[in-house]
């Protein structure tokens, strides 16, 4: 994948990180699951699909809660660890850009974009996500991020993936509510959003494959790169962090409700 917008237009694949992904990147606190039902999203009854669905975390987590969920992502390496991380459950996946869904129109309740939204072709997109939904159905925008200027460990740990990946444009992060295109606004109403603070509990290790699992390692950098990354990263968080100690974070939420008149198309 490619964005002009991201990385300076460095190529990156998720599927290069999906074993990595599937066991570090599985950390969404209860609370972040409780606000999206809050929502009414991924209750009892509802169809809901989650765009890039990576594997299949959202739906594994919200399973319970009764919805009947769709997991969609670009990468089939990250579908494949999806359907094998949710051997047993009763959950649809395939391979498919967002903006290339050929699924009937109509077929959904809510649809979720979870640590995904900014890689979307919004003018693509934003027709695609209306007509896949059913009248005054919602899009459910979301993401969990580490604060840096906040958070001594996910300082220095940020600074060591730059020395490695001077372009990767995924540093600096501070709360704030998402952004939502004018494309977007086209064909939805921005009728709710929250952004709140988490406290998010790791180990050295499981710290050590969550950031090696970011865009700006696992899925840029070479086999080679990533080892002398680790390696490095390992020794900084023996020096500077405990066993067990927890990460700042914020999450937020952007809901997107469908408009009862929307654009031709």
């Amino acid at each position: 994948m490619q964005n002009q917008n991201i990385d300076s237009g460095t190529v990156f694949d998720w599927g290069r990180t999906s074993d990595d992904y599937a066991k570090f990147r599985d950390i969404y606190p209860l609370a972040f699951y409780e606000k999206i039902l809050e929502r009414n999203c991924g209750t009892a009854g509802q169809q809901v699909l989650d765009i890039g669905t990576g594997t299949g975390v959202l739906p594994r987590n919200l399973y319970a809660a009764g919805a009947h969920w769709t997991g969609s992502d670009i990468a089939p390496n990250q579908i494949a660890q999806a359907k094998a991380c949710s051997a047993g459950m009763d959950i649809a996946y395939m391979v498919s850009a967002a903006e290339d869904l050929d699924l009937p129109a109509g077929s959904f309740d809510c649809i979720t974009a979870c640590q995904c939204y900014w890689y979307f072709d919004n003018a693509r997109i934003a027709p695609v996500l209306s007509r896949l939904l059913k009248p005054h159905g919602k899009v459910l925008f979301l993401c969990m991020e580490w604060l840096p200027y906040e958070d001594k460990i996910a300082a220095a740990s940020e600074n060591l993936v730059l020395q490695y990946n001077p372009k990767w444009s995924g540093a600096g992060e501070t709360m704030h509510p998402i952004a939502v295109a004018p494309e977007l606004l086209e064909y939805f109403d921005l009728t709710y959003h929250e952004e709140y603070l988490l406290d998010v509990p790791f180990t050295r290790d499981s710290w050590n494959g969550r950031m090696k699992a970011c865009r700006g390692i696992g899925a840029t950098l070479s086999p080679e790169e990533i080892a002398a990354w680790e390696k490095e990263h390992l020794q900084l968080l023996r020096t500077i962090a405990p066993e067990a100690f927890t990460v700042k974070h914020y999450a937020a939420i952007a809901e997107l409700t469908k408009k009862e008149h929307t654009p031709c198309t």
